[in-house]
């Protein structure tokens, strides 16, 4: 499960609140689905302590930051709840000074980007770790490994707008990577700097590879490998930063966005959107403008709610539990997903930096979170009952001592497992293999065809 490191001074100042005992503060960390990890070193100064926070969920990105946290904290305890003036929506978009152009040429590799201006403030070091951070925490959980999303962050000062993303030939392109004091071209990047030895695996077998730059050729950056190090080398004390996220998921590449802006807006920044310009047809159409609300609201009916949680809520309660998750809710009547009938309920909108509702049954385990699950009412059991093991688990066991006591290994794999490991070390095309289509990580990705890779892995 993710797990992150927040400065508790800033932790503190945007939860609007401190807490006497890391008891207390546990406490309200369960709205979050988290837990402290380990507590700040009490010897070291104020500003220099740091708290470690385990998340024990991943359907929530926008948990992984110390402002992300921190708001859901603040608002479960009664804080002002999140107001975020700066989001578009596809049907009515802001007006935006900044563009960004998609050409055709990167349609096939990685076709997707978003992002926004933040300015006003300068960077302090607390919020560069955490901005760093959450960059990391995005792209290599809910962005495979920096496969499905990626993200930079740049100095406006030195970009000559609009911003061009494009795709280039890779031995075309030469420019001076961060941490590095030579200009290498795209392939050899892959090949000599560490980030692209470790990130190849992505775009190593395409001809065409993804280019950022600004109106003048500058590059700005190799998505999702590196960044240059002149455009790209954000530092302590810049005040204007572009922040893009570039995938090949329209809809996780602008959530990843929405997460960073309102973590950024948290902090005082002044959010600017963007204007992305494709030369070709999205989902989403031929442009948009960045970061935007695209969630689309999801109704629950209040029976589901009494038959899920065994108690009968008014749709006011309901409302109000999940406000409390930063949610915003209407009573009305509607019908869930898979029906046509008509029934009492509430139709809810996610905040914008969230996208996790694929289910009715999504809005109820908010409701309960939001309520207190210490507000429900313990029940006895009706039945009486004794635990023992079924006849074929005992036999099961029996068979299994047996067979060690002989000399024999037991091996348990799990079901589900990576497509390297199922189909490009076994040799195969792959095309019976079942894929999830919404893996977490390219580790649990497909459905173990057969026994045979995970032995194979054991014996390597």
């Amino acid at each position: 499960m993710p797990k992150i490191e927040v400065h508790e001074s800033l932790f503190n100042t945007l939860a609007a609140k401190t807490w006497a005992n890391t008891d207390e503060l546990e406490k309200d960390l369960s709205c979050a689905k988290a837990e402290l990890d380990e507590k700040a070193d009490p010897s070291l100064p104020p500003e220099e302590r740091t708290l470690k926070i385990e998340l024990n969920d991943t359907n929530r990105p926008d948990l992984w930051s110390t402002a992300g946290v921190a708001r859901q904290v603040r608002v479960w305890t009664g804080g002002t709840a999140s107001s975020y003036d700066f989001f578009s929506t596809l049907e009515s978009p802001k007006p935006a000074k900044y563009r960004v152009l998609v050409e055709k040429s990167v349609s096939k590799v990685r076709p997707y980007i978003a992002g926004f201006v933040a300015s006003g403030k300068a960077v302090s070091d607390e919020s560069l770790k955490d901005a760093i951070q959450t960059q990391e925490k995005l792209a290599w959980n809910f962005g495979r490994k920096r496969r499905s999303v990626s993200m930079g962050l740049y100095r406006i000062s030195r970009i000559q707008w609009p911003i061009h993303y494009r795709g280039v030939d890779p031995e075309s392109v030469s420019f001076v990577p961060l941490q590095w004091d030579s200009a290498l071209n795209l392939r050899q990047i892959l090949k000599e700097h560490p980030k692209g030895k470790e990130y190849a695996f992505i775009q190593e077998h395409e001809d065409i590879h993804p280019l950022l730059v600004d109106d003048k050729d500058a590059v700005l950056s190799y998505p999702p490998i590196i960044n240059s190090a002149d455009i790209g080398a954000v530092k302590v004390g810049d005040r204007d930063l572009f922040v893009e996220v570039t995938g090949t998921d329209l809809p996780c590449v602008n959530l990843a966005v929405n997460i960073m802006a309102s973590d950024l807006a948290d902090q005082g920044y002044t959010i600017e959107p963007v204007l992305i310009e494709y030369e070709t047809k999205t989902p989403w159409g031929s442009s948009y403008v960045s970061p935007c609300l695209f969630q689309e609201p999801v109704f629950c009916s209040l029976e589901r709610m009494e038959r899920f949680l065994g108690e009968k809520l008014s749709s006011d309660e309901a409302c109000k539990a999940l406000e409390r998750m930063d949610c915003r809710c209407t009573a009305c009547e509607g019908s869930e997903r898979g029906s046509s009938q008509k029934v009492p309920g509430v139709l809810v909108q996610l905040p914008p930096y969230r996208n996790d509702y694929l289910h009715a049954a999504d809005i109820v385990e908010d409701v309960m979170i939001g309520r207190g699950l210490d507000s429900f009412k313990p029940l006895e059991p009706n039945d009486f009952t004794i635990g023992r093991l079924s006849p074929l688990t005992i036999t099961g066991r029996r068979v299994k001592e047996i067979l060690i006591g002989l000399g024999f290994q037991e091996m348990i794999y799990n079901y589900l497992g990576s497509g390297k490991d199922y189909i490009e070390k076994m040799c195969v095309d792959g095309k019976d293999t079942l894929r999830i289509s919404n893996p977490m990580t390219e580790n649990y990705e497909y459905v173990r065809p057969s026994i045979l890779p995970s032995l194979l892995a054991s014996e390597a």
